[in-house]
């Protein structure tokens, strides 16, 4: 099986966009876990993505801004909310890279509810907020429902200068062109696109998080592999594509 490259800028690979939106302030903390502990955890038909023979968890909060459907407005008060998500990176039987969500918590239920209902994501409602002093950002989340509820997670980094060149690492965690997830007895494909990452240094001051547990993965041990910035990305998703099963 051939693995698409870790491109940092491809074009565009669906014609129509079913979504779009923009993502904010986003802070990645990844940690290091051997691919064999995740396995299970995948959808059907993918397996753990790869980089030197470790994968990654990350943890990764942000805005999302403007949320609309095709070319319409975006969906007003509802199309903009805090999301702080626990994914893994998975590679499917058609070399197709992407992100597999264990968890993505959001301020706003309507969001949650259409998600979980469509393509089966495993959204959760929270009270969320950012502070920003400075050049320090400070995300904070509490899980609403459905559960665990009352899981927390307060992540504190300082943001450093840009990225001229990302390392393979960077790259990796950060140039994902669609997610997997199992939805209506199928594992689907959804491709997303967007420009190339404007990245910067950042330093974790403080984290506490619950989220990644709750998540069914084991608490990170020691200090992240990864901790990057961006002030964000317009993004367009285009429709889902089923796997083939295996012949």
């Amino acid at each position: 099986m051939d693995i698409e490259p870790v491109d940092a800028a491809p074009t565009q690979a669906f014609g129509r966009a079913m979504l779009r939106q923009r993502w904010e302030d986003l802070t990645f903390l990844h940690w290091a876990v051997a691919p064999e502990l995740v396995a299970p955890l995948l959808p059907a038909g993918t397996r753990p993505d790869t980089l030197d023979g470790r994968t990654y968890v990350g943890l990764i909060g942000f805005r999302m801004v403007g949320l609309g459907l095709g070319r319409g407005p975006a969906v007003p008060y509802l199309g903009t909310f805090w999301e702080t998500n626990v994914r893994l990176y998975s590679v499917d039987g058609a070399g197709r890279r992407a992100v597999v969500f264990r968890s993505l918590d959001a301020s706003r239920l309507v969001p949650v509810l259409v998600a979980r209902a469509t393509l089966r994501l495993p959204y959760l409602w929270s009270a969320m907020r950012l502070d920003r002093d400075g050049d320090r950002f400070t995300y904070r989340c509490r899980r609403r429902w459905p559960g665990p509820a009352g899981a927390t997670s307060r992540m504190v980094v300082r943001v450093g200068g840009p990225i001229t060149e990302p390392t393979p690492l960077e790259h990796f965690v950060t140039a994902r062109w669609g997610l997997h997830t199992r939805a209506h007895g199928r594992t689907l494909h959804l491709p997303n696109w967007h420009p190339r990452w404007p990245l910067h240094r950042a330093e974790l001051l403080h984290l506490d998080d619950e989220l990644i547990g709750a998540a069914g993965l084991p608490a990170p041990a020691g200090p992240p592999a990864s901790v990057l910035y961006s002030p964000g990305v317009p993004v367009r998703f285009g429709p889902p594509v089923a796997l083939r099963r295996p012949a």
